[in-house]
């Protein structure tokens, strides 16, 4: 979090200390400090329009906030002096330290998208990230699935994303195509939009969780099943496994438009990897979507594997662009059950 044009030093350690006290470990070993700026300075310094959700454009700060999406409570950002383009995220007032925590452990990054400033409101905190160029989602959409070189190079930065965070003692879960955005106009370098789900653990003990979250279809099988709860890096790899097999295809793994059916999909692990695959690239898929968690491959394992070392300018691996088409292929979808925020049960996506 070195931003450049950070305002505020909204950090004290004294204050972070009390969040949450089961995770005292690994807290005192990487909080930063926290301290909001008096109320009475940021009135003299700033002049702001009240920010609404609801309104077109609203003005916090240096900022002029526009395009708002409500859902995931993020909004782009101009800086009125400069005109340069950010991208905002405002989070409640009382939950900005949780949201802020994660951040803090694992930055910087270069594939993960880093705070530029925090500004504080009068009921929200706003986060300033730098912009994007688009997000994975639309661009396997737009090029229906991708070459097995382009995705290799794409497939490894995620894969280093989930390495260091767990590493880090952060797990993601909402892991999908569309939390990962291009940091570069030529689309290829990504970096992890936000982390806005994430969930710390004790990285030297267990990272067992037992709420259900995440989107149905990058859900594990023991997120559908468990009763006792699940290992939540073991989930993240499998979200994983549907994000590049999603790239190399065009097509999830499991797909159904009804919610329960794709359970029973995505509940039995049964799967067909396309024969037009190289044997390198279907061995990865099938090291990640094993359906007991503890036979999956590591996100520490998985950034060894054999498929990121292939030349495949020399090999000719483009299996993906020949991979033909049927009347029975489940292309990615525009709006589906693999973005939309879903309830089943108890169980939250």
């Amino acid at each position: 979090m070195n931003g450049t044009t950070r305002r505020y030093e909204p950090f004290h350690r004294s204050e972070c200390q009390s969040y949450k006290r089961s995770m005292r470990n690994t807290q005192q070993k990487h909080t930063m400090s926290m301290k909001r700026p008096n109320s009475k300075s940021l009135r003299e310094k700033q002049k702001r329009k009240s920010f609404s959700p609801s309104k077109n454009s609203s003005k916090v700060g240096d900022y002029i906030l526009t395009d708002v999406n409500i859902s995931s409570c993020l909004c782009k950002a101009v800086h009125e002096n400069t005109g340069r383009e950010y991208m905002c995220q405002y989070i409640e007032m009382s939950k900005y330290r949780e949201t802020l925590l994660p951040y803090t452990l694992v930055s910087p990054n270069e594939n993960i998208n880093n705070i530029v400033e925090v500004l504080f409101g009068k009921s929200y905190v706003y986060f300033i990230f730098e912009r994007s160029f688009g997000d994975l989602h639309s661009y396997i959409r737009s090029k229906k699935k991708l070459r097995e070189g382009e995705a290799c190079k794409l497939f490894q930065q995620i894969v280093q994303v989930v390495r260091h965070c767990h590493s880090k003692g952060v797990v993601i879960r909402d892991l999908k195509l569309r939390k990962f955005v291009f940091a570069d106009p030529n689309r290829t370098r990504l970096k992890l939009e936000t982390l806005d789900s994430a969930h710390i653990v004790d990285k030297d003990s267990t990272d067992i969780l037992h709420d259900k979250h995440g989107c149905p279809a990058y859900v594990s099988p023991e997120i559908l099943e468990s009763t006792v709860g699940y290992s939540s890096k073991a989930a993240d790899v499998w979200s994983l496994g549907v994000i590049i097999y999603t790239l190399l295809t065009g097509r999830y793994p499991f797909h159904d438009h009804d919610p329960t059916a794709l359970f029973v999909k995505i509940k039995s692990g049964l799967f067909i990897v396309p024969e037009t695959l190289s044997a390198s690239a279907s061995c990865l898929i099938h090291s990640i979507l094993r359906k007991p968690p503890t036979e999956r491959l590591t996100a520490e394992e998985l950034a060894d594997h054999p498929w990121f070392n292939l030349d495949f300018d020399t090999i000719g691996a483009t299996s993906a662009s020949r991979l033909g088409r049927t009347k029975f292929d489940q292309l990615v979808p525009d709006l589906s059950l693999s973005n939309a925020p879903f309830v089943f049960g108890q169980m939250r996506y």
